[in-house]
């Protein structure tokens, strides 16, 4: 080993290697077991990989919007990490690195959350953690790894028994009253991550104070390595399967508003999963709603490698083509398409002429958010007296047509920061604020026994009524009983939305811009400007701290009338709540374009969200050419600006 520290330094004196990933490399081969790392390093020194070394050791995989992400197959892949091949063509063995997915710094992750969970259920019993993976390389194995270690360390674990979708395993955390939960993905990201998202009791993503106790105690996990307890105090595995998948499916029947639409107006759907875990519950669910539905059989495969997509990401409008293309042959009306783990949702819909149409996570939000706000008030869920106490919650980078809607159903609107744990902490509060006794009244079961009848009459009484919330991102909720977006129940609103399209003759597009033609046309582009690697993290954070040091002062020819840098300052949502510090800056413009900037916590990009609209005396068609116009003309200014900084 001598050897190999000795090739490090002088590495790092020669500029090659940074000395961060020399002190990484140096505490990663203190806390793994056998020769295997050590031997990886040997193999990428050797063959003067200082480029790949720096990016699997530049600094320790931390806990980012709910826990860890980074690459599992590295983009040099040594013979020994090859070894004899996995299932999809994977290597056989994650890559070595402190900044990569791999056992080390999952066996730290779940030791670290794990500990975190049994320190807060006490002494009285076994902490009960759940485990659901999707179809990435290394997904299952990494689950099953950590369900073991639950058990050798005394908890209880429950494990799915094939890949299940993220909204899934929150909806598990709160159906089983578990202590905890991860599921194992990377959501859209490239085939070559990997993630660990981690969960908290109430079944949303981890927040403070939770998740720096975690992080802390992640930390301090400095080896792969553990003792378990003795075999009379293990925990057990029990395995979920077609039990769980019928008491969600249950519960997202509840999301219809008028179910009675669908006996009529039932709509021809491609669906597309795109190599993920949309299939297991979106297509089932679909048939039993009375949905025509085709799939795409290339795409149905679960396959890590996302073999017939550049992009798993139904944000991309490539990813949906082969489902697109089906639904040209069979004249489906509309097409669906889920990520890997099947939290994000795109549609494409047909217009007037024939032409399929994709529509914007926006679009698809907004159009969900106005059903719902409006079917809710003509089905007298939603009244006079109660309207104060419904609300939406979206991001501040989603669409301002939300809050336009809003408005005149005179209904509240609350921003968050970006990640949905954010609408999921709001959902927590909400029902923490519901007297106990009123609870008890209904269910002796507590919360999550009510109906969501029972719910929603409480919370219309004595807290919030969460009638949606949303990303811009294309992730949506209409409910509670999951606390992260789920495009399984956003499938089943925007169905429902569809159906009632139909019902009065419009299609989809047609609809929208009634919406527009009532609420004001909004238009919103998502730019971004990848940067990989160490040195391009290097660039991201320069970049970003720029427009903090030096925000602009007029933009395309327009006057800076408001900054808000969320780093800084101290900022509170519409409720008073205090906004948790984040690294966005928004720029307010004096002719009321906006725009807002934010390196992304999951992936190599800084982020652009570019904001204009025209108001219900111009003509949407107008409308739609002059804030096109007018964006891509202060996104060619950012570009610009961004290179010059």
């Amino acid at each position: 080993m001598n050897s190999l520290f000795d090739a490090l330094e002088q590495a790092v004196k020669a500029g090659r290697l940074l000395e961060s990933a020399q002190q990484n490399i140096h505490a990663l081969l203190q806390g793994v077991a056998g020769d295997f790392s050590e031997r990886v390093i040997e193999e990428l020194v050797a063959g003067e990989q200082w480029n790949e070394l720096n990016d699997r050791f530049f600094k320790k995989l931390a806990f980012g919007t709910g826990g860890l992400r980074g690459r599992t197959i590295g983009r040099v892949i040594t013979s020994l990490e090859k070894g004899q091949g996995g299932p999809n063509e994977r290597p056989e063995f994650p890559c070595v690195g402190t900044a990569t997915m791999n056992f080390f710094n999952v066996s730290r992750a779940i030791r670290g959350l794990l500990t975190y969970a049994q320190q807060h259920v006490g002494t009285e019993r076994k902490a009960r953690l759940v485990f659901a993976h999707d179809t990435r390389h290394f997904s299952r194995d990494f689950a099953e790894f950590c369900a073991k270690v639950c058990t050798d360390l005394g908890a209880d674990a429950y494990l799915f028994e094939s890949a299940r979708s993220t909204p899934q395993l929150s909806f598990a955390i709160r159906e089983l009253r578990a202590d905890a939960g991860v599921v194992l993905t990377a959501s859209h990201n490239p085939s070559h991550d990997n993630g660990f998202k981690a969960y908290f009791n109430d079944g949303g993503q981890i927040v403070d104070p939770h998740a720096s106790a975690i992080v802390a105690l992640v930390n301090a996990q400095e080896t792969e390595t553990y003792e378990p307890v003795p075999a009379d105090q293990r925990g057990t595995i029990t395995v979920l399967g077609e039990a769980m998948d019928r008491c969600y499916m249950d519960r997202l029947r509840s999301l219809l508003m008028q179910p009675e639409l669908l006996k009529g107006a039932a709509a021809k759907v491609v669906f597309t999963n795109l190599h993920g875990t949309g299939g297991k519950i979106v297509v089932p669910m679909m048939k039993e709603l009375g949905f025509d539905v085709s799939t795409v059989p290339a795409q149905d495969v679960e396959d890590g490698r996302f073999p017939t997509v550049d992009s798993p990401n139904p944000e991309n409008g490539p990813a949906l083509k082969m489902a697109m293309d089906l639904a040209e042959q069979n004249g489906a009306e509309i097409v669906i398409g889920t990520d890997p783990d099947s939290d994000r949702m795109g549609i494409a819909a047909r217009d007037a002429s024939g032409k399929m149409v994709l529509l914007t996570g926006n679009q698809i939000g907004s159009l969900m958010a106005w059903y719902r706000v409006k079917t809710a008030f003509e089905l007298g869920w939603i009244t006079d007296a109660t309207r104060s106490r419904a609300v939406f919650i979206k991001t501040f980078v989603t669409t301002e047509l939300q809050r336009s809607i809003a408005d005149r159903f005179g209904i509240r609107v609350v921003d968050t920061l970006t990640g949905f744990k954010y609408i999921a902490e709001k959902l927590r509060k909400y029902e923490n604020t519901i007297p106990a006794t009123k609870i008890a009244e209904l269910n002796e079961g507590g919360y999550r026994s009510l109906t969501e009848d029972q719910s929603r009459r409480l919370r219309l009484d004595f807290s919030r009524f969460f009638v949606f919330g949303g990303e811009e991102s294309y992730g949506y909720l209409g409910c509670d009983f999951v606390r992260d977006k789920d495009a399984n129940g956003a499938a089943v609103m925007f169905a429902e939305v569809a159906a009632y399209a139909k019902s009065i003759g419009l299609t989809l597009p047609a609809l929208l811009d009634q919406v527009y033609a009532e609420f004001g046309y909004y238009l919103e582009i998502g730019k971004s400007l990848v940067m990989e690697g160490a040195d391009g993290a290097a660039k991201i954070a320069s970049l970003a701290a720029s427009y903090a040091a030096n925000p602009p002062e007029q933009c395309d020819g327009s006057a800076v009338v408001r900054v808000r840098d969320f780093a800084s300052q101290d900022l509170f949502d519409e409720e008073g709540d205090a906004l948790p510090k984040e690294k966005m800056l928004f720029v307010d413009l004096a002719d009321g374009r906006r725009f807002a900037v934010r390196p992304s916590g999951t992936e190599p990009k800084i982020k652009y969200y570019l904001f204009g609209n025209a108001g219900t005396d111009v003509p949407v068609e107008t409308a739609k050419v002059q804030v096109k116009a007018s964006l891509e003309s202060l996104w060619a200014w950012i570009e610009k600006d961004a290179a010059s900084r």
